[in-house]
This record gives structure tokens, C-alpha cells and sequence, in this order.
């Protein structure tokens, strides 16, 4: 016989989430400015933005694939005027960006 190995996850190695919110963030001001920057730009308004609103720390923010591939999905030059995301807070404080359902 072998031995199999069962992934044993308890309530305590599962994320709990504490806080749940969900923005739309203007990234209007990612337009004023050159062009071939645009796109960095917008991903640096949405960090300040996630930052100030859920009252965090650099290091504890998250910007889950998804949102950089939309920012990014018109190229460096025409980023989204505005994006709906979801931000979720966990129990350790660290905050994460998806993109908000239906988006």
C-alpha cells in the first residue's frame, strides 16, 4: 500500500476577510501628461488611491494580475478613464485589488 498525503487546511491557514469595499477610481489624471506614460501613471493613481482610502501601508497592498491587465489592456498610451474595483482587507491587514464582478 501507499501512503497518500492529504492536504489538511484548517480555519487558521485560510484568509479571513475583515473589511470588503468596492471603488470606482478615477484615473482621469493619468491623462494630463506625456502620452508614453500613461498606462504607469494610472497604476501609481490607483496604489495612492487604495492607499489613502483603506488606510494602509505600501507593503501591505496587493494589485491582483487582473486589474494591471486591465489598465494595461488598450496599451501604454489610453488607459481606462475610470475602473471598478473590488478591495478586500484581511485579518493580517493586507489589502487586495481584483477587478469588481461583472468587469
Amino acid at each position: 500500500m501507499s501512503r497518500v498525503k492529504t492536504d489538511n487546511k484548517d480555519e487558521s491557514e485560510e484568509e479571513k476577510i475583515v473589511e470588503e469595499r468596492v471603488y470606482t477610481v478615477p484615473l482621469s489624471r493619468a491623462w494630463i501628461g506625456p502620452r508614453n506614460k500613461r498606462a504607469p501613471r494610472a497604476i501609481r493613481i490607483l496604489r495612492r488611491f487604495i492607499l489613502r482610502h483603506m488606510k494602509i501601508d505600501e507593503e501591505s497592498l496587493k494589485i491582483m494580475n487582473e486589474v494591471n491587465e486591465r489598465i494595461w489592456s488598450r496599451g501604454i498610451e489610453k488607459p481606462p478613464r475610470k475602473i471598478r474595483i473590488r478591495a478586500t482587507k484581511n485579518d493580517e491587514g493586507i489589502v487586495t485589488v481584483h477587478l469588481a464582478e461583472g468587469e
